[in-house]
């Protein structure tokens, strides 16, 4: 295993003395979590633990509008957060043992049509998106809030929309890694057809896993629904983490059972 050292220089009693740092050279893979509208990162810390677990870098957030910025939900736009996301995106990457070529995002609901756009502005190499929503390109910059009274969107939702007038789907379609894309079986809120426009948009991903989680609602409610859906995400990323990096001391497979999430429903619409 390669190994790295940096130069250090250690402060005692006004003086330096100097030291160095001896770390492992090997990078891990990142992963960034997005959550959804109304959500907070801390519905991501037990996945996220989790995902760790296996030898990943991980990084939870919240959305300006959200958790300690809350003041700012009437006002926060998309552009707001897909700038929230790109920030936290840059920051994960930057870690020191973070492999810049290799970063994961999880995105559900709003957080996963954050996370489908993203990849058109940063590398992605596995992309997870869980019941994501899907919203029309115009009013970009308008709050999100209002979204829900200027687009029609219990009809767009239900249509059939092409990759090629939709910002998310066309970022789909564009992409080439792997994806996950997971339904919850009873959701009221993102209904199949949009699920369909999302798998219909990937068209040349390296691999494409849908699954559709039984008996879940869209947030999540039920705790056999939470674990269901870690131990779905732990496996995928078992699969395509460390099924590609077998063999290279990456990652580190590990017996933990998946544990409990909080849950993830809004309690207004995405």
């Amino acid at each position: 295993m390669p190994i790295h050292d940096d130069k250090v220089s250690i402060a005692v009693d006004g003086e330096h003395i100097e030291g160095t740092i001896v770390t492992p050279g090997t990078r891990l893979p990142g992963v960034l979590f997005v959550h959804g509208w109304n959500g907070s990162q801390e519905q991501y810390l037990a996945r996220a633990r989790e995902i760790a677990a296996l030898g990943c870098i991980c990084l939870t957030f919240d959305l300006r509008g959200h958790a300690g910025t809350k003041p700012l939900k009437d006002t926060v736009s998309r552009e707001n957060n897909l700038r929230d996301v790109l920030a936290a995106y840059d920051l994960l990457a930057g870690q020191r043992h973070v492999d810049p070529d290799a970063i994961a995002v999880v995105g559900s609901s709003y957080g996963g049509y954050l996370a489908a756009i993203l990849t058109t502005l940063r590398p992605v190499r596995w992309l997870a998106l869980r019941v994501p929503a899907l919203y029309m390109d115009n009013n970009w910059e308008t709050p999100k809030l209002q979204l829900h009274k200027d687009q029609d969107l219990a009809s767009y939702r239900q249509s059939l929309v092409s990759a090629n007038d939709n910002r998310a789907l066309r970022a789909c379609a564009d992409y080439e890694g792997d994806v996950l894309v997971v339904e919850s079986e009873r959701d009221t809120v993102i209904p199949h057809a949009v699920i369909s426009n999302y798998l219909e948009a990937c068209v040349k991903p390296r691999s494409l896993t849908y699954r559709v989680l039984k008996g879940a609602d869209h947030g999540l409610t039920e705790v056999a629904a939470q674990r269901a859906y870690t131990a779905l995400l732990v496996n995928w990323f078992t699969e395509m983490v460390f099924g590609e990096r077998e063999g290279q001391g990456h990652l580190t497979q590990t017996a933990t059972m998946p544990g409990t999430a909080l849950p993830e429903a809004p309690p207004t619409p995405a």
